[in-house]
């Protein structure tokens, strides 16, 4: 009885999705945007059609009757207003021609996408408009007209009747928009890197034209910025911070979790109490024991740093080798095996997921800071990080030309990590959940 229910439940939806996508699409023919300075009324169909048009610009009329053209509609225009229209078609078409679970899925996606580029390409004309004095107050309210709000609210709809199909919980429209909002910069970042025009500022999000330079010229041109000799400064100190500090945790846990000794607890607290302060409180300090040891502006004051409050993040590893059980070291040492044969050879095999996690925050932590290299290094080029590096290309006087390098730069720093995490991901969570008891 409760499956008949659910299947008659998913009929009515069946109708529902496409008739929403149709009414959709048919809100395309009303009036959108009323545009005052103008005295012209523009219907989705019209906005979609002057942009694609030979100028692509919006008209104004002036109070002598003079018709000039204002509002130009370019690149992001022409994409945003043609998919709600594309995603109203397929979304009314396909749980008509298939009734399947994945034919709704699509057409709740497909709705999240009509009713974001309603929003986008709504608010970007009304910030066009009031960059050129020619939108009146209240726009949301005397310039948005019916047709908007009906496509906007029936979009909305049209997500709601397709996940009500499939029984999806709502939070995938959460997590879907999330993530659109988290992969944009990234995307504007990558772009931006094979932009051929140069400038730190186009007022458009697509490149009108692309060009691999911006990569040939960051690793060729040594005139000004040395990126190759930086990007491997940074990998030297990372590498060798990241060996030190995986040392310095992994001990210390350890030291914590199997030995007990009389001030164990005193200097876990002392530990815990630090390591609540942030870093940077002490790096005035830090400058000066580097300076009075002749290290200031070296690579080795750079791994120093970064390794030596290394062990005050002891406490996840310490987490993990709590859960494995005592019995295996106690065996071993049974069997004659020493503290240190039991932490090399039985407990450090059984902590992988835990050691992977330590060596990617120990060389992330290097890879990416900023504040401790330049108070440390100074005006010392030579032994820049490649943050650094990038931070100076964005000076007033390189920011011009080298603007679309640094991007460039940018994402070939971003890839050492992502790979890392990409290919270490699966332990990189185990080691947040422990081992297995045996």
């Amino acid at each position: 009885m409760k499956h008949s229910n659910m299947m008659e439940e998913r009929k009515e939806y069946r109708i529902i999705v496409p008739v929403l996508s149709l009414l959709t699409l048919l809100c395309m023919f009303l009036p959108f945007v009323n545009w005052e300075a103008g005295g012209i009324s523009y219907t989705g169909f019209s906005l979609l059609k002057e942009c694609f048009g030979k100028d692509a610009y919006l008209t104004n009329t002036l109070g002598n009757g003079t018709v000039t053209k204002s509002l130009s509609l370019y690149g992001l225009y022409r994409v945003v207003l043609l998919l709600p229209v594309i995603a109203s078609v397929v979304s009314a078409i396909l749980p008509l021609a298939a009734h399947k679970k994945s034919s709704y899925r699509i057409a709740s996606i497909l709705s999240a996408v009509s009713l974001l580029s309603f929003l986008v390409v709504l608010f970007s004309i009304a910030k066009k408009m009031n960059a050129l004095a020619l939108c009146g107050e209240n726009f949301m309210v005397k310039n948005l007209c019916f047709g908007y709000w009906f496509a906007l609210i029936l979009s909305l709809a049209g997500i709601v009747a397709a996940m009500k199909a499939t029984k999806t919980s709502p939070a995938y429209i959460i997590l879907i928009t999330m993530s659109i909002i988290w992969i944009l910069p990234i995307l504007w970042v990558i772009l931006t890197s094979f932009r051929g025009e140069s400038g730190s500022y186009t007022p458009y999000f697509w490149p009108k034209s692309f060009t691999v330079d911006n990569y040939v010229k960051l690793f060729t041109e040594t005139d000004q910025f040395f990126f190759l000799r930086w990007f491997g400064n940074t990998f030297i100190v990372a590498v060798c911070s990241c060996i030190i500090s995986t040392f310095y945790v992994l001990s210390t846990a350890y030291v914590f979790s199997r030995l007990r000794f009389k001030v164990r607890k005193a200097f876990m607290n002392v530990l815990l109490i630090l390591g609540m302060f942030p870093g940077f409180m002490s790096m005035i300090a830090v400058y000066y024991i580097l300076k009075g040891l002749g290290l200031s502006q070296t690579l080795a004051a750079l791994v120093l740093v970064y390794s030596g409050g290394a062990a005050l993040t002891y406490y996840i590893a310490k987490g993990f080798f709590d859960t494995i059980p005592k019995a295996l070291d106690e065996a071993a040492i049974i069997d004659g095996a020493t503290r240190w044969g039991v932490f090399t050879k039985i407990t450090m095999p059984l902590s992988k997921p835990i050691i992977i996690y330590t060596i990617l925050t120990s060389f992330t932590a290097p890879w990416m800071d900023f504040i401790f290299a330049k108070v440390i290094m100074g005006d010392n080029y030579a032994n820049y990080t490649v943050a650094l590096g990038l931070w100076t290309m964005l000076q007033k006087e390189f920011i011009t030309t080298w603007y679309t390098r640094f991007a460039a730069g940018a994402v070939v720093v971003s890839i050492p990590i992502a790979l890392l995490f990409i290919v270490m991901q699966k332990y990189y969570v185990e080691g947040l959940s422990g081992s297995v008891k045996g």
